[in-house]
């Protein structure tokens, strides 16, 4: 049986797609250190003097480790070509602390975050990065604000919105708020080639967000799903492109 679940591991498409991912990367690398010198660091190794630890407080409490998520950052960007694309406008849904949209700007694009403003240490860093951002809340069957216009990139990272209540109690978004949050997205903020990138954390047991039922329901809109993702373009009967080909 541990001989079974070990061969059907290696035979697994996440195995294969996370070694063409990494692949990618190598062939077009970027280089960090000119990113991480546009930096003050030592503003932010006052952060935590500023904002200390809270008992209880969640593992939020590493954003303020910029190497590594400048790293984690490039990555991202890397993945939808962002390092090689013409300037576009993207908006990051749940932008936390602001470090992929900085680096975003820093390959040239047009930003801006929409988040909560509940975390002071997000909203410190946010600051230091320069990067704008729009304060309010995404809810179940509710519109999104307007956040500036429409754009050619909308991303949400390590998602968490979709849950109802706590993370133990496992009630989450139906196929019908999700279908209203990406119908929402798709006639309001994107342009008319723009996609939207959700990426999801794993379930508290360890199992991917994608249940059968919320693969089939992704795979209607028109979604790739790679992975934790799933991308989606304006037209749900048209696949969208993780490679953004350069018009240069």
């Amino acid at each position: 049986m541990r001989f079974s679940r070990k061969l059907q591991k290696l035979l697994s498409p996440d195995l294969f797609a996370s070694a063409f991912e990494h692949l990618s990367r190598r062939t077009h690398p970027v280089n960090r250190r000119p990113i991480l010198d546009t930096l003050d660091r030592a503003q932010f190794e006052k952060l935590r003097e500023q904002y200390p630890y809270r008992p209880g407080s969640p593992r939020i409490n590493r954003f303020e480790d910029v190497v590594y998520w400048i790293e984690i950052n490039i990555e991202r960007a890397q993945d939808l070509w962002l390092d090689r694309t013409p300037p576009m406008r993207i908006v990051d849904l749940g932008c936390g602390a602001g470090y992929f949209l900085y680096v975003c700007k820093f390959f040239g694009h047009q930003v801006v975050g929409f988040d909560t403003d509940n975390e002071p240490l997000f909203r410190a860093t946010t600051a230091l990065l320069d990067v704008p951002r729009v304060i309010g809340r995404i809810q179940r069957q509710t519109p999104l604000p307007d956040l500036g216009g429409r754009f050619d990139l909308v991303t949400a990272h390590r998602i968490c919105f979709h849950r109802i209540g706590r993370v133990r109690d496992g009630v989450e978004w139906s196929p019908a708020d999700w279908e209203f949050f990406i119908n929402d997205i798709r006639t309001r903020l994107l342009n008319e080639n723009g996609r939207l990138l959700l990426d999801f954390n794993p379930r508290p047991d360890g199992s991917s967000f994608f249940t059968p039922e919320l693969r089939t329901f992704f795979l209607s809109q028109g979604a790739r799903i790679f992975r934790s993702k799933a991308l989606l373009g304006g037209n749900a009967n048209k696949k969208p492109r993780f490679k953004q080909r350069s018009d240069k």
